[in-house]
């Protein structure tokens, strides 16, 4: 059974850079251990005298971040000294456990030229006994992430489990992420193996129960259900979800089972305790003002990847 339809929101993350926020959602905040979903681009044009689009050094506590390129490349710089070109099909996966910062640029200029880039990043909450752990990053290549082709589908698995794939991503809870590609007529059952489960439309059309569905829109089933969806059209998908973590917070970069870690994470970066990258140490993104009204009525600071 759908348990519900998320439309994606236009979020700015950088000057130059805005995206389809898909997670966190007022009525479903997350999926599994998904607390976080950014669809970016496919960026069509770009002007050389346009704001620039990267994303400045900025904190994390708590998640794992995900980054995942359909097209073009991207240079990730964190305060562990990594620096890393992403390429398209690989995964970056930046584990922030009690705190990293990191940043995100646009260094090749044909990129931006040709109108290429499109990613999908999301976080991954992380279960409370690895949430001070210390933070670790990786890249995965292409040949990492095991692929599987039959009669009108080709999907990557990018990690976790799922359709008896699995691959050597470190992930610290039961979930399931794909990259799917379906081709017009094609059904495609969802993964049993874990209890939640989401499908994101990156391109083309799918149907569900009569109703079609497009680009930016995230279906969520219930636990129960054995759903299986019908390209309507030449459609890319992703397929993401796993076990639920419980209750967790989320403001701005942080997430954390407790509130107080969220204060103190704020206390953290504004004082320097979270170091910056030492090869992107000359500009950051300061702490968000977090003005006295209720909480209730004040809206959150919007998230950086």
């Amino acid at each position: 059974m759908l348990e519900i339809v998320i439309n994606a929101r236009k979020a700015p993350i950088s000057e130059g850079l805005e995206v389809r926020r898909i997670l966190p959602f007022r009525q479903k905040r997350m999926v599994g251990p998904f607390i976080f979903a950014d669809h970016a681009g496919p960026m069509e044009s770009y002007a050389l005298d346009a704001p620039s689009p990267d994303v400045l050094p900025h904190p994390h506590i708590g998640l794992a971040t995900v980054s995942y390129l359909f097209n073009g490349n991207i240079t990730h710089r964190d305060s562990l000294g990594v620096e890393q070109i992403i390429e398209p099909g690989e995964v970056n996966w930046m584990i922030a456990g009690k705190g990293i910062s990191h940043s995100e640029r646009f260094e090749d200029p044909k990129v931006l030229a040709a109108g290429g880039f499109e990613m999908m990043q999301t976080w991954v909450a992380l279960p409370t006994q690895f949430e001070e752990n210390d933070p670790s990053f990786k890249n995965y290549k292409r040949s990492a992430l095991p692929e599987f082709t039959d009669t009108g589908v080709w999907m990557k698995l990018i990690a976790g489990n799922a359709y008896g794939l699995s691959n050597d991503v470190q992930t610290l809870s039961p979930m399931h992420y794909l990259h799917v590609e379906l081709r017009a007529g094609t059904r495609l059952p969802l993964p049993k193996e874990h209890s939640e489960r989401g499908i994101y439309i990156v391109k083309g059309d799918i149907e569900f129960g009569a109703h079609t569905y497009t680009v930016g829109q995230m279906l969520v089933f219930t636990k129960e259900s054995e759903p299986t969806i019908l390209a309507k059209t030449n459609a890319t998908v992703m397929l993401l979800g796993g076990d639920p973590l419980g209750e967790r917070f989320i403001w701005w970069n942080f997430v954390a089972s407790s509130r107080e870690r969220i204060e103190q994470a704020k206390v953290d970066w504004k004082s320097g305790r979270i170091i910056l990258p030492p090869n992107d140490d000359q500009e950051f993104v300061p702490l968000p003002k977090d003005v006295g009204r209720p909480a209730s009525s004040r809206p959150e600071p919007q998230p950086l990847s």
